[in-house]
């Protein structure tokens, strides 16, 4: 890789866990500002929005501030308004992200009046993963509705374990609806080039470091930007053995990443 020109960073399971600081990470993220090295940091989180984020990151000692930060509700938007101008759109989502999602027209539900909507969009799983408001989704993309996805991740790691995400369940929709989603977080390389646009840096001078070897590290990889796997958060060791390719570097936690940076030369 070229000199590293910016770094990268998921949030959940590699900076924290259920929003508590992993051990070391936020020294590492003050030892990376140190060098002047631009970070981002990109998510797949849609319980919260960029201001809420950097405000509880910050409330636990990590140097953020909500433009540092880069979610997939706030590239969600940018897609809707590009590719759907003026849609009309349901969001089925757990957490209050409609501040990121600026320039959109939500629509409920019960508002629709037997209309279809534009575009249903998916976003985190949760208690809004009903079989009521999933099967609402399932009969308007088969009247004709385009559906979008924040992410198709699987699981994610909480303090009590691992939990399904939007993923488990957009495989059953997409599957049952004869369609495939339009997916505009990671693994999306429109996702990476965003956040790399927003750093001024290049693929071939970037880190992406994260704990899930699909969706952050080798889609990454598969676009130009040097892969880092740490082995927290939803790290399984199986799943890393059964994976489609072989991280550029693995780690056992962030707090290793600034001597990685400091090896490679910056």
């Amino acid at each position: 890789m070229e000199r590293i020109g910016a770094v990268l960073i998921d949030i959940d399971g590699v900076l924290t866990v259920s929003w508590k600081p992993l051990p070391g990470a936020v020294d590492a993220v003050r030892r990376l500002r140190a060098t002047g090295i631009p970070l981002a940091l990109v998510t797949n989180t849609t319980s919260r929005t960029r201001a809420a984020i950097a405000g509880r990151l910050a409330g636990t000692g990590f140097p953020v501030e909500a433009d540092d930060i880069l979610t997939a509700p706030a590239a969600t938007a940018a897609y809707l308004r590009e590719h759907h101008p003026e849609a009309r759109c349901l969001l089925i989502s757990t957490g209050d992200v409609r501040d990121d999602l600026s320039g959109v027209t939500l629509v409920e539900d019960e508002d629709a009046e037997g209309a279809v909507p534009d575009v249903v969009v998916l976003g985190g799983a949760g208690d809004a993963f009903t079989y009521a408001a999933l099967n609402r989704a399932f009969r308007h993309v088969q009247q004709g509705a385009g559906l979008v996805a924040m992410h198709r991740s699987l699981y994610w790691r909480t303090a009590g374990g691992l939990d399904l995400d939007t993923g488990a369940f957009l495989l059953g929709l997409e599957r049952a609806a004869g369609t495939e989603a339009a997916v505009t977080g990671k693994p999306a390389g429109a996702f990476f080039a965003a956040a790399l646009a927003r750093l001024g840096a290049t693929p071939s001078e970037a880190l992406m470091v994260g704990d899930d070897i699909e969706s952050d590290v080798l889609a990454a990889q598969r676009h130009g930007i040097t892969g880092v796997l740490v082995r927290t958060g939803k790290y399984l060791p199986e799943t890393h053995a059964a994976a489609d390719g072989t991280p550029d570097h693995v780690l056992d936690s962030f707090a290793d990443v600034p001597a990685l940076v400091e090896r490679l030369g910056h």
